[in-house]
């Protein structure tokens, strides 16, 4: 099944990709990798949601957290689309970063960082087991709850 056709099974409708909001690119394609700047949890309008804004731990649930670092790892893939033309022509998801905009003394953050992790599961199969790391942080740009960044292998 093409990777297309899994989205639309889940229900998947990927958004247009956000444009950099500084001096940076959103993606680069060096060799056989795709790296992936930063996405944050957008919405499919393009706009980080109120419910999206602050810090798990206060203003954030862990069950919020999880659905945004999903819509992170939507936005991702929808930048991979962006520079692939294909979303098959990933052959392997590499690594994940997740940022978690949190209090100081919550602790469970990688269960939150599975919100995108489970989705590259879901979409890409085996190819969608990757390494990762998850770090929690003091502010994220707009006050984001979470960012997350990928690496992928393509053909």
């Amino acid at each position: 099944m093409s990777v297309e056709a899994k989205l639309a099974e889940l229900g998947i409708t990927l958004p247009s990709p956000s444009t950099p909001s500084a001096n940076y690119v959103p993606f680069v394609r060096t060799g056989q990798l795709l790296i992936l700047s930063g996405q944050l949890c957008l919405g499919p309008d393009g706009k980080l949601a109120a419910e999206h804004k602050g810090k798990l731990g206060a203003e954030i649930s862990p069950q919020v957290a999880v659905a945004a670092a999903r819509l992170c790892g939507i936005n991702l893939l929808a930048q991979a689309k962006v520079a692939l033309g294909s979303l098959d022509k990933i052959t392997r998801c590499v690594r994940l970063g997740g940022f978690i905009n949190t209090i100081p003394t919550y602790g469970n953050l990688p269960a939150i960082m599975n919100g995108a992790s489970d989705l590259m599961v879901e979409v890409l199969g085996d190819k969608g087991r990757h390494a990762r790391t998850t770090v929690g942080v003091a502010e994220l740009p707009f006050d984001a709850v979470v960012e997350a960044e990928a690496i992928f292998e393509v053909a």
